[in-house]
């Protein structure tokens, strides 16, 4: 393909590609896939009913809620966690050292599924824990964190060793070496890595209805039974997760491009 005739559907090497021309190809991507859905669609013997969706929008709009705040907690323990445990496992004193590690092999060795339910019945019980909704967060955050945590240990380690050696050799304190040096450089790295975690977690979320945590995907499943509309249903399901993930996406994308020009 010739770069000078169609120069409009290629990138620029700086990057400085113009507003309209981003705008352009964007366009024809949406409409790409607007156009398979609309041809698939076409082709189903099925007559759409969206009223469905307006007659239990508070029954939706309460699961969303719920699903909200479920996952806003989750990602904000889930991060607590995850920053600890890999300066744990960076941690000289074994004991810490270890129990980080057990604890990533465990929980990204076994089923969600699994854990949700060894979690509910068994240390919960235990515990005397008998709210859903605060189990649902703490369960979401322990499985999340453990991939949490090996994404930022490998942020850290990822940061050339000579660096280091300058520092230290310029008399900075280990604070110092964090404040300009590490952190600036791990977040800019591990933010895609980190953005996919927080969003698979915000999914992961619809696994709480195992337990009968009345979040976004167990009340459309609920109303689905009752009105047989899968695909009216279904699409608000991955219209409303599509809310809340795209943020996180865009969230991820700023902090990226700030720190791109602190490092």
């Amino acid at each position: 393909m010739n770069k000078d005739v169609f120069g409009i559907f290629y990138e620029n090497t700086t990057g400085t590609d113009s507003l309209v021309k981003r705008i352009f190809n964007f366009t024809i991507v949406v409409s790409i896939v607007i156009g398979i859905l609309i041809f698939s669609i076409s082709r189903l013997d099925y007559d759409f009913f969206w009223p469905v969706i307006l007659k239990y929008r508070y029954k939706f709009m309460q699961g969303f809620y719920m699903t909200l705040v479920i996952s806003f907690f989750s990602l904000i323990s889930s991060l607590i966690i995850g920053i600890i445990l890999a300066f744990a496992r960076k941690s000289k004193i074994l004991i810490f050292n270890y129990f980080s590690r057990l604890y990533v092999e465990i929980i990204r060795g076994t089923p969600f599924l699994v854990q949700i339910f060894f979690f509910y019945f068994i240390i919960a019980t235990a515990f005397g824990l008998d709210n859903k909704y605060l189990i649902g967060v703490i369960i979401l955050s322990i499985f999340s964190s453990a991939y949490v945590t090996e994404i930022i240990r490998a942020g850290i380690e990822s940061i050339e060793g000579s660096q280091l050696e300058t520092a230290k050799s310029l008399g900075f304190s280990t604070y110092q070496k964090y404040k300009f040096i590490i952190i600036p450089q791990v977040v800019k790295r591990i933010m895609p890595a980190l953005a996919g975690q927080l969003s698979s977690l915000v999914k992961d979320s619809s696994l709480l209805s195992v337990i009968a945590v009345s979040e976004f995907t167990m009340n459309v499943l609920e109303v689905d039974s009752l009105t047989f509309r899968t695909f009216e249903n279904l699409s608000t399901l991955g219209l409303g997760y599509l809310c809340l993930t795209i943020p996180i996406s865009l969230i991820s994308k700023t902090l990226e491009r700030k720190f791109h020009y602190e490092s």
